[in-house]
């Protein structure tokens, strides 16, 4: 698989990590340049892979992140991993790069003494690709909510590290 390396998020990949995400702004969320910074900064995990073909951040349970659905789990799970987003850009999708940003994430977050990895995926709007896409990496969903503005509900999910 060409340019597949996985590397750490750098201030220089932030342009192109900005316009990669919102992209796909109705399933992870709209972002500004110093919002996306901020966001990155306080990830335990950033990682893009290739020259940004896809991206992923995460949060250890141990972190302050203020996000509601980072919250939700830790009202509920004492030892997780929160995938905030994992984006692959439209012309590289299918070709493996998520589930290999998740294989890398599965590996960091067991080596780091955590037991679980969590997330969540649109159910209204519809994510059906990304619903399917989680169900062969053996998530399972644990908990739905409706947002407060009530234009989206959001299905949790979990997968645990064996």
């Amino acid at each position: 698989m060409a340019n597949s390396e996985i590397l750490t998020i750098q201030a220089a990949d932030l342009p192109a990590v900005l316009a990669l995400n919102n992209t796909f702004s109705q399933e992870t969320s709209l972002l500004t340049g110093a919002e996306l910074a901020a966001l990155v900064s306080g990830a335990d995990i950033a990682h893009r892979i290739g020259r940004v073909e896809g991206l992923l951040l995460a949060f250890y349970a141990t972190n302050s992140y203020d996000n509601d659905n980072f919250r939700w789990f830790s009202e509920r799970v004492n030892d997780f991993v929160y995938v905030d987003r994992i984006v692959v850009d439209q012309a590289s999708q299918g070709r493996g790069l998520a589930r290999l940003l998740y294989e890398n994430l599965f590996e960091l977050a067991k080596a780091a003494g955590f037991t679980s990895v969590v997330c969540e995926v649109n159910a209204v709007p519809a994510n059906p690709v990304s619903d399917a896409f989680h169900a062969r990496l053996n998530f399972v969903e644990v908990g739905k909510v409706w947002k407060p503005s009530g234009e989206k509900q959001v299905r949790y999910l979990s997968r645990a590290l064996v």
